[in-house]
């Protein structure tokens, strides 16, 4: 099985690296950009086959150490 995990940051905190690639976009000329929000994306390869049981686990992954779940949010995909 494989778990898809992405970690944004919650609305409301600062972003600098999504500022700094905003800026950077527009200054390629793609002006139609805007509040551009920079994130996470974490792939793991995992031992088992119950899907809920390995969502949980992950979960529980990001919450003690791949999130800061003070200011980000995170959601976990599990696939076969």
């Amino acid at each position: 099985m494989k778990a898809k995990v992405h970690i944004t940051l919650k609305n409301g905190v600062l972003d600098p690296q999504g500022k700094a690639v905003e800026h950077a976009l527009h200054g390629q000329g793609f002006k139609g950009v805007s509040d551009v929000r920079q994130g996470k994306f974490i792939e793991l390869k995992l031992t088992g086959s119950d899907k809920a049981k390995a969502k949980a686990e992950v979960e529980e992954m990001c919450k003690k150490l791949l999130a800061n779940t003070v200011i980000e949010n995170f959601s976990v995909e599990v696939t076969d």
